[in-house]
Parts: structure tokens; C-alpha cells; sequence
């Protein structure tokens, strides 16, 4: 039988310690994401995995807004975060730093999450899209690679909180062995 944890004996980061530790080099870039209850969810996934940075572009809103605190938790405040208004032009900034740049989406040659090899020291921008529209296609033609989460039902995509998750899990795990 199993008892079930209180917060206190979860062994968890307080936001210091948090800002001081090694990160993830993992980047979540929201391209045009419209849901402030997703865009909360997205820092609380990249809270759990210590992602390095969360880029908000275009009509994605930011911090501190009520309904991104209500599904964030708080970590807003532990999680770094910058605004830029276009994409395209973050992603070249961060290819000129080395970043590879890998967007989300159902696209010709992308390649399944379960077949996507990493590199354990590779800092990754993962782009993920407007819940409508997707990524941008002049962000998926500008991406060093194309990500697809397999799926097996009749509907076409996940929610964008869910495939942050789904995603970041994956990566995370690849480069944490």
C-alpha cells in the first residue's frame, strides 16, 4: 500500500535554489499561443524539467496576467522568460548561437518523438504553435528539424500544454539516461 506524499516531503527546489541550478538545455519557444491557461501550463512543464528559458512571441501573452498565474503555480517566477514579438527572427538569433531549432507540428519528413535522437549536451528549441494554425511556416522552413508526437486516434493533435509535456518529457529523458 501506498501513502500518498505531502509537499513537504516532495524534496522540491525553492525559486533561489531554483535561478541557481544547472538547467536543462532545453528551450520552449510559443509562437502565437493564444491560451493564457496553456501558456501557465507551459511554465509549470518547464519548471518540472529546469528548461533554460521560455521565449513567448507574437500574440502569446506574458506574465504576470491572473489566468496564467492560476495555471502556472508560480512558475512564473522561477522560470526565466523574454518576450519577442517575431518569431523568425528569435530563431535565427538562437541558430547563430549554436541553438538547434526543432518546431512541433505535422509536417513532410517530420520525424516521430520515439525515433528523435539528441544529443545529451545540445541546447534544443523546442517551438510549439498557436492551437488553431500550428507553427508558423516560415518558422517550421526555418527549423533544423520537425517534430511529430505519434498519435493513434481520430483526432489530428494534442492540446499545446499536453504536447509540451509529451515533448519535453521526451527530450529530457533522452538527454538524462
Amino acid at each position: 500500500m501506498s501513502r500518498k506524499l505531502e509537499n513537504n516531503e516532495l524534496d522540491r527546489l525553492d525559486v533561489t535554489s531554483f535561478k541557481e541550478a544547472k538547467k536543462s538545455p532545453i528551450i520552449i519557444i510559443l509562437d502565437n499561443v493564444r491560451s493564457l491557461n496553456n501558456i501557465g501550463s507551459v511554465f509549470r512543464t518547464a519548471d518540472a524539467f529546469l528548461v533554460q528559458k521560455i521565449y513567448l512571441c507574437g500574440i502569446t501573452a506574458t506574465p504576470p496576467h491572473k489566468d496564467i498565474r492560476k495555471t502556472a503555480l508560480g512558475a512564473t517566477e522561477s522560470v526565466e522568460w523574454e518576450y519577442k514579438k517575431d518569431t523568425l527572427e528569435l530563431v535565427e538569433a538562437l541558430k547563430e548561437n549554436g541553438v538547434k531549432i526543432v518546431s512541433v507540428e505535422q509536417a513532410e519528413n517530420a520525424v516521430m518523438l520515439n525515433d528523435y535522437q539528441v544529443k545529451p549536451d545540445e541546447t534544443i528549441a523546442l517551438i510549439f504553435g498557436n492551437e488553431v494554425k500550428g507553427v508558423s511556416q516560415e518558422v517550421v522552413t526555418a527549423s533544423d528539424a520537425v517534430l511529430e508526437i505519434p498519435q493513434f486516434g481520430t483526432k489530428h493533435s494534442l492540446n499545446i500544454s499536453v504536447s509540451t509535456g509529451v515533448v519535453v518529457w521526451d527530450i529530457w529523458s533522452k538527454q538524462n539516461p
